[in-house]
């Protein structure tokens, strides 16, 4: 496996955590390390924001107000292997293991040593492919790279408002599936 030293300046980190002071501590510890972080209050934005700017690495809290740690991990999984930090007040052993089985890449509990987190972020990105896994959709009429934000219709490329793309990847994502009015004005 050929593996990368990637430079923090170009790492792309999405934090999903509902507590404000844990969001901005991280925010300003990695962003000190001039990692680029994206940050969101619930388990919905967290997967908005995967899916539609993409990320080297994510830092999930597992109590969420809207969707449980375990279901965007799961959520995610289902279309990405973005390494996954689990952070946690839940010590649990029993459900450390359940989510690192179910795909998590760490599991650090809170109150954490943030000097250890951003080794454990090292280890992690050192580690990882050089090529990222590219996020598209094709299906001969449609075609969407959701990394690189570009649509296609019948090969014809097409513009899309940042809005306009959020929604069309939830309903890529949610295909076939009933999204009520207030999931899709999140």
């Amino acid at each position: 496996m050929i593996s990368s030293e990637t430079s923090p300046v170009e790492t792309r980190i999405v934090i999903i955590d509902d507590e404000p002071q844990i969001r901005k501590f991280l925010d300003i510890a990695l962003r000190t390390q001039k990692y680029k972080t994206t940050l969101c209050e619930t388990g919905y934005k967290g997967l908005e924001a995967l899916a539609t700017q993409g990320a080297d690495l994510v830092i999930l809290d597992l109590g969420l107000p809207d969707l449980d740690g375990k279901e965007v991990l799961q959520e995610l999984r289902s279309w990405s292997n973005v390494p996954v930090i689990v952070l946690s007040v839940r010590a649990d052993e029993y459900e450390k293991v359940a989510l690192l089985d179910a795909g998590a890449n760490d599991y650090m509990t809170k109150p954490f040593s943030v000097q250890e987190l951003l080794a454990r972020i090292r280890v992690i990105l050192r580690n990882q492919p050089i090529q990222q896994e590219a996020h598209i959709y094709d299906d001969g009429y449609l075609k969407v790279d959701v990394t690189q934000r570009l649509v296609w219709i019948e090969q014809q490329p097409i513009t899309l408002t940042r809005k306009e793309f959020q929604l069309l990847t939830l309903l890529m994502r949610y295909q076939g599936q009933l999204l009520t009015q207030p999931q899709l004005l999140k």
